[in-house]
Parts: structure tokens; sequence; C-alpha cells
């Protein structure tokens, strides 16, 4: 339901901004770095739009990526952990509260 949600209004959004590109279609003076020039202001919102996109997207992939790489990470920190070289605490030899508890018991009878 969660990417319904969001592909419904990416929609909608695409709907509003076409709408508001086609109605603004007067020639307009753009300045550039490097100078001036005259561009349809269509063409200058669905560009800014898409340059918007675009870097949106490229930060979204930069995190999914780091975030891959951290699990990658945490997945091969979790295998050495539970491999056999690394041996695993013996529950048997630990003493616990309950065992405690029961040697006192005993020693007290």
């Amino acid at each position: 339901m969660k990417g319904q949600t969001y592909i419904l209004l990416a929609v909608v959004f695409a709907v509003v901004i076409a709408i508001f590109a086609v109605i603004n279609v007067d020639a307009v003076e753009v300045d550039y770095l490097f100078g001036t020039g005259e561009a349809p202001l269509i063409l200058i919102i669905l560009f800014s739009v898409l340059m918007g996109a675009i870097i949106t997207a490229s930060v979204g992939v930069i995190r999914v990526i780091r975030l891959q790489k951290e699990l990658r990470a945490a997945k091969a920190e979790i295998n050495n952990l539970n491999s056999p070289e690394n041996p695993v605490l013996d529950v048997e030899s630990e003493p616990t509260e309950t065992n405690d508890l029961e040697e006192n018991d005993d020693k007290v009878k």
C-alpha cells in the first residue's frame, strides 16, 4: 500500500507540473553564467524539474549503496562471530543465578 501511495503522489505531481508548464509557454530571457539567452518557459520548467529529480534520485542511490555496504559488513561480522574458529561461550560452564541458588540451598540443608 505504501508503494502505491508513492506512485499515486508521483503521478499527481507530474500532472500538476505538466499543467503548470503548458500554461507558461511564453519565451523568457535566461541568464547563464557565461551569457544570456531566450528560451520557452515550458522548457525551463521541465528542465528544472528533471534536474531536481535526477539530483534527488542520485542522492537516494548513494544512500542505498552506503546502507548495503554497512549491511554486508554487519553480516560478515555476524558470520565471523558464529564461525567454528570463534568459540562460543559454553553455557553449561558459566554459573547462572539459578545454579548459585541451588548450591546455596544444598549448603543450607
